[in-house]
């Protein structure tokens, strides 16, 4: 079975971390100079912070979701990835992020077709609410994949604290807008990133938002989110490709109609507004039947909907799924 729900004394140490550190999880939450391996992590990837407060698998709604496959390490995960606000390459977050997105202050909008709306601290904006840990898979729509250990809380648990009225059918996200911190929102010439129309978007439908599985995730292997992989809060929503997974929110906003995303923008024949990961439905130009594991050399079959159609297959019930990609 793909998926499968277990609780935290089915889930084997050696799938998050050295097993002499799991016994102990304060002091493995406390060591954020180990990476994945127990070797010391250089000093990019350092400004990780332990999450004092992570709840790990169990009983929580929602929270035992999780896969068979191996964790990537932390090392990959922070260092292969895309935040093009810091460059199109993949080393270049983690050559550029640390050290120029400050994690504090920072301040979560709430607008549009909502009760509760207005300027939140992170603080307030989280508290209350229980961080847990969630391992799901990352399929990005470049073909290659991980398995990360996220924390975060349910995107649903915001939703509800928000109150949005009968006429919020969608809610759009947007990242930080910034050109002093981010290289890519001021660049200029030929450049496809100076053709992005900044901040980065992205949205959801309501029922997709609301989904168990989508998460506001703040951190990641028990440490709060690095720079690079878009602290200090981002959406992941694991049965859709990864750029969906939008980072380093300060806005969430209910609206009546479908918003218009970055990347639907910026090509939709190529990069549709669902983005449901589906190896039947190729990228123009290149197939998506397969995928690669980050760290792996062999090729893998791509599962529908990233292995979680029996979580979510049910949202696109009679939607031809070649034409809302």
């Amino acid at each position: 079975m793909l998926i499968k729900r277990r609780r935290a004394s089915d889930v084997r140490p050696s799938e998050i971390t050295p097993e002499s550190l799991y016994r102990d999880r304060r002091r493995f939450l406390r060591t954020s100079a180990l990476a994945a391996a127990g070797t010391l992590l250089a000093p990019a990837w350092s400004v990780a912070k332990p999450m004092e407060d992570l709840e790990p698998l169990g009983d929580l709604p929602g929270s035992d979701f999780s896969t068979d496959e191996s964790l990537n390490t932390y090392e990959e995960i922070t260092t292969y990835n895309n935040f093009y606000e810091f460059g199109s390459g993949k080393e270049d977050p983690m050559r550029l992020a640390p050290g120029r997105l400050a994690h504090r202050p920072w301040t979560v909008t709430v607008s549009g077709e909502a009760e509760n709306t207005g300027e939140f601290g992170l603080e307030d904006f989280l508290s209350g609410l229980t961080v847990e840990e969630r391992i799901y898979r990352l399929r990005c729509v470049e073909a290659w994949s991980m398995v990360i250990p996220w924390a975060g809380v349910p995107l649903a648990e915001v939703i509800r604290r928000a109150n949005p009225t009968s006429r919020a059918k969608y809610v759009k996200f947007y990242t930080k807008y910034d050109p002093q911190i981010f290289p890519a929102q001021r660049a200029r010439g030929m450049s496809f990133l100076a053709s992005i129309d900044w901040p980065y978007t992205e949205g959801l439908r309501m029922d997709e938002a609301m989904n168990p599985l989508t998460i506001l995730a703040t951190g990641l292997y028990g440490k709060e989110m690095p720079s690079q992989n878009g602290a200090p809060i981002r959406l992941v929503v694991p049965w859709k490709y990864g750029f969906k997974s939008i980072k380093s929110i300060v806005r969430i906003h209910f609206q009546e109609t479908e918003p218009a995303t970055t990347w639907n923008l910026l090509a939709p024949n190529e990069y549709g507004f669902y983005a449901n990961v589906n190896p039947n439905v190729n990228h123009p130009r290149w197939s998506q039947a397969r995928e690669r594991r980050i760290g792996e050399f062999f090729k893998q079959d791509t599962l529908m909907f990233n292995g979680y159609q029996e979580e979510v297959a049910d949202l696109y019930a009679g939607m031809d799924l070649r034409k809302y990609y």
